[in-house]
C-alpha cells in the first residue's frame, strides 16, 4: 500500500513537473492593432486557429482607439515593450522604418519572387531590395454604398453608373426642411473620410489627369483635369445642393443613420454596416467618368515584425506572420471584416468576385491605384483645407487647388530630402 502511495505521489510530481516544464517552454508574443470591432473579432479567430496549430506559442492581442494608436506604438517599442507583431497602415511604412520600429521579414520565409507572384501587385510597395518589410492579410478598394429603402422611396431603380447619373440620382434622394436646410443628403461628402482618395485617384483620373508623377514624388493635380475634378466634387454641395460638408460630422454616420442616400467608402465598412439595425443597403462599383473611364483607389493595412522581437519571440513572430498571411486567414478576414483578400487566389474565386456585396470591391481592384503617402494625415489635411477654402471662403477651384498642390509638394519634398 505504501509503495502504491509513493508511486502515485511520484506520478503526480512528474506530471506537475511536466506541466510546469511545458508552461516554461511556451512563448508569448504580443500583437497590436487599432480598435475596429470587426477587425478585433477576425483577429480573435485567427489567433485561436494559430494557437491550435502552435500549442507552444500564445498570442496576446492589444488594441487602442485609432487616434491613440501611432503614439502608443512609437512609445512602446523603443522602450522594449509592446508588440512583437504590429499592424500599420501601408502609408506609414517609411515612418516606421526610419524610426527603427520594425525589421525586414526574413527572405527565407518570405521570398520576394514568391510574394510578387502570389499577392496583388499593390503589395510590392512594401518591398525593398531582397526583403519585404510588411505584408497584408487584406486589401481595400472603394465602392458606392446606397440605401435601398431611400432608393425605393424616391423611385430610383438602380445605382448610378456615371458621374452625371450620380448627380441626378442624388437630387432625387435629397430632402430639405421648410427653411431650406438639408435633412437628408443625396450623397455624403467629406475629405476627412474616404473622399480625398476618391478625389485623387478617381475623379482626377476620370477628368483626364494624373494626380502625381515621378512615382508619387511630384504633385500633378494642379491642372485643368484637377480643377474639373474639384469643381465637380465641391459642386455637389455648392451648385447641385445634394450634400453638405460636415453633415452629421462624419459621412459614414449619416449613412448608418439612414440620412444619406449614397455613400462612398471602403470595403472595411461592410462589417459595421451589417451590424446596423434597420439599415437596408446595397453596393455598386464607383460611377465611371465622362468618357467611361473607371478608376478606383486601393489601400491596405499590413502586419510587420517589430524591432523588439528577438530570439524565440522573433521565431514565433515569423510563424504568426506566415499564418495571418495565408489563404485561410484571408478568407476569414473577408467573411468577418469585409476587407478583400490580398491574394488573387482567394479574392478572384468565382464565388467571391461575383458576390453581391464583395464583388464590386473586388472587381474594382482591377483598375485601382494606390497612393504612396509619406504623411497620410498631413496630405489628407491639405485636401480638407482645399475644400474648406471653396466652401467657406468662396475661393475659386483654380486658386484653392494651387495652394493645396504647393502644400502637399512641400510635405513630399521635406520627406524625400531626408
Amino acid at each position: 500500500m505504501k509503495r502504491k502511495i509513493q508511486a502515485l505521489a511520484l506520478a503526480t510530481l512528474t506530471s506537475t513537473a511536466a506541466l510546469f516544464s511545458s508552461s516554461a517552454q511556451a512563448v508569448e508574443i504580443e500583437y497590436w492593432q487599432y480598435f475596429f470591432d470587426a477587425r478585433v473579432a477576425a483577429m480573435e479567430q485567427l489567433i485561436e486557429g494559430f494557437e491550435a496549430e502552435n500549442p507552444d506559442i500564445t498570442v496576446k492581442m492589444t488594441h487602442f482607439p485609432y487616434a491613440d494608436y501611432r503614439t502608443k506604438v512609437a512609445a512602446a517599442i523603443p522602450a522594449g515593450e509592446g508588440p512583437d507583431v504590429v499592424q500599420l497602415f501601408y502609408g506609414w511604412l517609411n515612418d516606421y522604418k526610419e524610426a527603427k520600429l520594425i525589421q525586414p521579414l526574413p527572405a527565407s520565409e518570405f521570398p520576394v519572387d514568391q510574394i510578387d507572384k502570389d499577392f496583388f501587385p499593390m503589395v510590392q510597395a512594401m518591398k525593398e531590395g531582397d526583403n519585404y518589410w510588411a505584408l497584408p492579410t487584406a486589401v481595400r478598394s472603394l465602392a458606392l454604398f446606397y440605401n435601398e429603402r431611400l432608393f425605393d422611396e424616391a423611385g430610383v431603380e438602380n445605382p448610378p453608373e456615371t458621374l452625371d447619373e450620380l448627380v441626378e440620382t442624388a437630387k432625387k434622394l435629397t430632402k430639405v426642411d421648410g427653411a431650406g436646410n438639408i435633412t437628408q443628403v443625396g450623397i455624403t461628402a467629406g475629405m476627412n473620410a474616404q473622399d480625398h482618395h476618391w478625389f485623387r485617384e478617381v475623379l482626377v483620373r476620370q477628368m483626364g489627369g494624373d494626380p502625381y508623377k515621378d512615382d508619387y514624388k511630384t504633385v500633378n493635380y494642379n491642372t485643368e483635369a484637377g480643377q474639373k475634378a474639384l469643381e465637380y466634387y465641391v459642386g455637389l454641395a455648392k451648385d447641385e445642393k445634394v450634400t453638405s460638408f460636415g453633415f452629421m460630422d462624419e459621412p459614414q454616420a449619416a449613412f448608418k443613420a439612414g440620412r444619406a442616400g449614397m455613400h462612398i467608402d471602403g470595403s472595411f465598412r461592410i462589417g459595421s454596416l451589417e451590424d446596423t439595425r434597420g439599415l437596408k443597403w446595397g453596393v455598386a462599383e464607383l460611377p465611371a467618368g465622362p468618357d467611361g473611364t473607371k478608376s478606383n483607389y486601393s489601400s491596405y493595412w499590413v502586419n510587420a515584425i517589430t524591432s523588439k522581437a528577438e530570439g524565440e519571440k522573433y521565431d514565433a513572430a515569423v510563424k504568426f506572420m506566415t499564418y495571418i498571411t495565408s489563404d485561410e486567414a484571408m478568407q476569414i478576414w473577408l467573411d468577418t471584416v469585409g476587407e478583400l483578400p490580398a491574394k488573387p487566389s482567394v479574392g478572384m474565386t468565382e464565388e467571391n468576385a461575383n458576390n453581391e456585396i464583395f464583388g464590386p470591391f473586388i472587381r474594382g481592384l482591377e483598375y485601382a491605384h494606390t497612393t504612396i503617402f509619406v504623411n497620410e494625415s498631413a496630405q489628407r489635411q491639405a485636401m480638407m483645407d482645399m475644400v474648406s477654402r471653396m466652401d467657406i471662403e468662396g475661393q475659386s477651384a483654380a486658386d484653392s487647388i494651387a495652394i493645396a498642390a504647393e502644400e502637399e509638394q512641400k510635405i513630399l519634398d521635406e520627406y524625400y530630402a531626408k
